[in-house]
């Protein structure tokens, strides 16, 4: 498949021709934003919960915002750095924040800035004469272990944001787009291809290397940085750390370390190896992926969607997709890869409370008897009902041979998880 090319040069890339939903074409025409007009179909779920909440999420992926959106009576942002250390300083400066006020929600964001806080809240919850209800983002899973912090078990529901699913958007959506920039909020709402793509880089570089140096995760950032860039060509791939290690010019050890670092940011989600011992799961290699793809492409510094891209893009946003819509809907799912020694492969293996789906991805309008191969091989394997399923890019649902074969927009509005 050719990329698709507009008649402007970033950068010694050529960039493919891109269309904003019709919907939010018509929100940014009015000064809207889009917070205001198209919600996160998580915010449902957490305006009904009576509990308090940890939102957890990468940065920019709108978590503030959403939690905005629940109306907090008083808002305390730790990503202030005055605040941060009004309140680092002072152990009882959320009470006095509080004053006299015994009840009502209270919004604190980054809170793995100052773990311990978490500390204070459980006591002012679990004062029967208060009632309140606490609101907590956070950024980095990493940050909240190591120092040791209180999730009030019991207490706090966890829930997980990620950037906008394609039903979040209606799926009006243009996949190339998506495929070469992402969908955080802040890039999908951006026309301009100049600043997305400068936005992209930007959080590669300012986030995902700065963040990890400003927080001591690791002295030797030069190391991290050559890793960080070796693994974003890596994706979609199976994890070998020895190889990422060898070509980042880095200790093993250190890429052990480096990969967790990732993993607790929320940067890297993992694929494990399907089998059906979970211990076995353990021990044989993961695919990965990351959070977002325009994050990604902004790492690497390759924003096309070209012909020897579009299979690893657009393997990779099936990923994420899978991922983000399961939690925008607070479902828990397990997706794992299938691999045999004889070299059948399917891409996903999806496993809920009632089905297991097995889903090849392939970036194409055809579809071949030999790319159903992979799906019959796990079919056997597992002995009992599975739905097979391929995406794929065709304009047309059909069955070949008791597989499904869909266009993966039909696979995710016709409730993926069923």
């Amino acid at each position: 498949m050719q990329s698709f090319y507009i008649n402007q040069r970033l950068n010694n890339y050529y960039l493919h021709a891109v269309k904003i939903p019709r919907k939010i074409t018509t929100m940014l025409s009015h000064g809207f934003f889009m917070a205001d007009y198209i919600p996160r179909k998580l915010f449902e779920i957490l305006k009904r919960s009576k509990k308090s909440i940890l939102l957890l999420g990468p940065r920019q992926v709108g978590k503030s915002t959403l939690m905005e959106n629940l109306d907090p009576d008083l808002s305390i942002n730790l990503a202030h750095e005055f605040t941060y250390l009004e309140f680092a300083s002072n152990p009882s400066a959320l009470e006095e924040r509080l004053g006299k006020i015994k009840q009502g929600t209270i919004l604190l964001d980054e809170i793995q800035r100052l773990p311990s806080i978490l500390n204070t809240i459980q006591v002012l919850i679990d004062n029967k004469k208060n009632n309140y209800r606490f609101l907590l983002t956070g950024s980095s899973a990493r940050k909240l272990k190591r120092g040791k912090a209180n999730l009030l078990p019991g207490r706090l529901h966890t829930f997980y944001l990620g950037p906008f699913t394609a039903e979040e958007l209606h799926f009006d959506v243009d996949l190339q787009s998506l495929l070469a920039f992402g969908s955080l909020p802040g890039i999908v709402t951006e026309t301009d291809l100049n600043e997305k793509a400068l936005t992209l880089k930007s959080y590669a570089a300012t986030y995902l290397k700065e963040e990890v140096q400003a927080e001591a995760l690791t002295k030797n950032i030069e190391g991290f940085s050559r890793f960080l860039y070796v693994a974003g060509a890596e994706v979609t791939h199976y994890l070998d750390l020895s190889k990422l290690a060898s070509q980042a010019m880095i200790p093993r050890q250190s890429a052990v370390r480096y990969f967790e670092i990732l993993e607790d940011t929320l940067i890297v989600k993992r694929s494990d190896a399907f089998s059906k011992s979970v211990r076995k799961r353990l021990v044989q290699h993961p695919k990965f992926f990351f959070f977002d793809i325009g994050v990604l492409n902004g790492l690497i510094g390759n924003f096309i969607v070209s012909a020897d891209r579009i299979g690893m893009l657009f393997e990779h946003f099936i990923f994420n997709q899978l991922n983000e819509t399961a939690s925008s809907m607070n479902e828990t799912i397990r997706i794992s890869s299938y691999r045999t020694e004889n070299g059948a492969e399917v891409d996903f293996i999806v496993e809920n409370k009632n089905t297991i789906i097995a889903i090849e991805v392939k970036a194409s309008k055809t579809v071949s008897q030999q790319d159903l191969r992979g799906l019959k091989n796990f079919e056997q394997y597992i002995g009992k009902t599975v739905r097979l399923v391929v995406l794929y890019l065709g304009d047309h649902p059909k069955i070949m041979d008791k597989v499904e074969i869909l266009p993966w927009i039909d696979f995710f509005k016709d409730n993926m998880l069923s």
